[in-house]
């Protein structure tokens, strides 16, 4: 009885042993199979390998990468082929490297702690890519910003007016910020889109030439028929426009006129680069009077006392052409019954092909009253220019500020003031005579414009033979002087 029951217990025992060594086997042989391929848990690149052989893994592997990424210039979506943008994926060196692990792994070690579970994370095999940057930046210009890219469209004049309908913004894409965030959706195997940064580009300010047309169409439609001239400069960035004009014809510019009181700019110039600071107040109180009451009296007497008792006016004249402003002169004092101290023969009043004329008296051009007007900003925003090259050490920054504020206080309401906007600074002086035959035949106006949008210079002349209607040459000065205005200070 006790040896049957022993061979019964032998028996369990032997087969449990048998059992055992078949799950062992079955255990090795899966082990095995595992061990052929990637462990679980391997991941390459981002991608989960686990479990697969080197094919497969490299299959998964190069579908990961080679689906298209989707790039997005603002709400359009682009699809791209990684291989387009020269995107090549080092596969065999990354199923290679992950290999290694395994292989070095030992094989009964790793065995016991499959047995138990205990199956060690596999580190991660990092991507290994090259992207070919001259190819992508070649398919971003030619496949992307050259057909998505929007150039802005110029603000244009709108007419029969003085304004100037609002052009429309563009947009370009930013190559050179946009490549990395390309390359970034290319190397990940999950986030494959992305968006490009795009730049987005004012419209422009119209050209000079499309100011002049406005300008030209607002001569056409005014009650006007005599010769007008403008100047214009741009004091930022130096652009300028002069033209004269005269019912629908174009004439040369640079045509001589009556300076009238417009020839006080020279003065007040020529007083200061005499005076020593601070200004006296006597003439402190001349100059005033002189430019904001636009009185004779003072700038005759200013010449006298500060100048020469006697060619005071020649002095400013030599100043002017001393600035290289050679059709702008003052021959004599403005009291009744003064001599003419010099007859002056400038290229302005030479000319054969059109004549104003100009009171011999004292004469400038709207590009000399210009020029003179830039000279004195800037001298007064930096000290420097051409009043520091002429006359050095003789005319200060201080002085040119006090020159524009005598300027500011000319506050007359009409012609270029008329056409902006009330609060805008601008320093200006006017000018017009009632001639021999008790009429009025010319106009001059010229200012420096202080504005949000850009300060500039604008002198504007006019002419009638016959007769000068002040109302009728007055709005057309101040529709001119808004249009300039509207220019520089387009909404965008």
């Amino acid at each position: 009885m006790k040896l049957s029951r022993f061979s019964l217990i032998r028996w369990i025992a032997i087969g449990l042993i048998f059992i055992a060594g078949i799950i062992f086997v079955l255990q090795l042989i899966h082990f095995s199979r595992l061990r052929a391929g990637f462990s679980p848990g391997t991941i390459i690149a981002g991608v989960p390998v686990g479990g697969l052989d080197q094919q497969q893994a490299a299959e998964r592997l190069s579908q990961a990468y080679s689906y298209p990424i989707e790039i997005y210039y603002e709400d359009d979506p682009i699809q791209v082929k990684p291989v387009s943008v020269g995107f090549e994926l080092d596969v065999e060196a990354m199923i290679a490297a992950a290999d290694q692990q395994r292989v070095n792994a030992p094989f009964w070690r790793s065995f016991w702690k499959y047995l138990w579970n205990q199956v060690p994370k596999a580190k991660e095999t990092p991507l290994r890519a090259s992207i070919e940057k001259k190819r992508l930046r070649m398919y971003l210009l030619d496949e992307v910003s050259s057909r998505y890219d929007r150039v802005p469209q110029s603000s244009i004049p709108v007419p029969g007016s003085v304004n100037f309908q609002t052009g429309k913004p563009g947009k370009v894409l930013d190559i050179d910020q946009s490549i990395p965030l390309v390359e970034q959706v290319l190397m990940s195997p999950t986030e494959r889109s992305m968006n490009l940064i795009i730049s987005k580009i004012a419209p422009p300010r119209p050209t000079m030439e499309n100011l002049e047309v406005l300008l030209k169409q607002i001569i056409d439609k005014s009650k006007f028929d005599g010769l007008t001239e403008m100047y214009i400069l741009d004091l930022e960035n130096r652009k300028e426009l002069n033209f004269a004009y005269e019912r629908g014809t174009d004439i040369t510019p640079g045509i001589s006129f009556t300076a009238a009181s417009t020839i006080k700019i020279p003065i007040i110039v020529s007083i200061f680069e005499k005076l020593n600071e601070p200004t006296p107040q006597y003439a402190a109180e001349l100059l005033q009077l002189m430019i904001e009451k636009s009185e004779n009296d003072p700038a005759d007497t200013l010449m006298e006392l500060y100048l020469d008792p006697n060619i005071g006016s020649i002095l400013v004249t030599n100043d002017m052409q001393a600035l290289g402003l050679e059709n702008t002169f003052l021959a004599g004092h403005f009291y009744l019954g003064a001599p003419l101290l010099q007859r002056y023969s400038t290229p302005a009043n030479t000319r054969v092909d059109y004549t104003t004329d100009p009171d011999p008296y004292n004469q400038t051009t709207t590009v000399d009253m210009g020029i003179l007007l830039d000279d004195i900003y800037q001298c007064a925003q930096t000290g420097g220019g051409t009043f520091a090259a002429v006359f050095p050490g003789e005319i200060t920054q201080t002085e040119c500020q006090l020159m524009i504020t005598y300027l500011t206080r000319n506050k007359i309401a009409v012609l270029l003031q008329a056409g902006v906007p009330d609060g805008t600074k601008i320093g200006h002086k006017h000018g017009w005579i009632t001639e021999l035959d008790g009429l009025m035949h010319a106009i001059f106006d010229a200012g420096i414009v202080y504005s949000p949008g850009g300060n500039y210079v604008v002198a504007v002349a006019m002419y009638q033979p016959t007769q000068l209607i002040f109302d009728i040459a007055n709005q057309l000065a101040a529709q001119l002087s808004a249009a300039v205005y509207n220019y520089f200070n387009i909404t965008q």
